[in-house]
């Protein structure tokens, strides 16, 4: 079994990646809006924590793209007889970047609204002991000089309830 940390991350990505529910997602959304925002994959979801100014330096990753990390768990002991029982806090930062600034600071309100949605249809037990829910936070980073011109991020932050032996 992988440490709660991965275990946590790996869950979140897969709701992302599975069928390709990130791309479909901002397919649909896009459409619906009729405005065109740059394609999001599954392979522009990765796992790291790895921030953008030294991913964008060693050119390691591109944009648009979705890093998911976990930046927290918390022990609550709530349940007796069990080892761990609380809190695990999942990230997905999405990152954007263009050479306008209006068309990063709209396309990305695209990316966060495709996350969110496929988080609000998540609710429930994750299986592994995990459950969702539906509780996250959403921090919109302003835009900075980056990338191809402008970059702009947001943090998704879902806390997943974990409970094993």
């Amino acid at each position: 079994m992988n440490p709660v940390t991965l275990a946590a991350v790996q869950k979140v990505a897969a709701l992302l990646t599975t069928n390709d529910a990130i791309g479909n997602e901002l397919n649909i959304l896009t459409a619906l809006a009729l405005q065109p925002v740059p394609k999001l994959s599954t392979l522009q979801v990765y796992l790291s924590a790895a921030p953008g100014a030294l991913t964008d330096s060693r050119q390691m990753i591109s944009y648009p793209r979705v890093s998911i990390y976990c930046n927290k768990i918390i022990n609550k002991q709530q349940e007796k007889f069990r080892s761990l029982s609380g809190e695990v806090s999942v990230v997905s930062e999405v990152a954007i970047t263009d050479n306008l600034l209006d068309d990063v600071q709209n396309a990305l309100h695209f990316y966060v609204e495709a996350v969110t949605a496929i988080l609000r249809r998540s609710i429930g037990d994750w299986g592994d002991g995990f459950f969702f829910s539906g509780e996250y936070e959403v921090a919109v980073q302003a835009p900075a000089p980056g990338g191809s011109g402008f970059v702009q991020s947001a943090k998704i932050t879902c806390e997943l309830g974990i409970s094993r032996t």
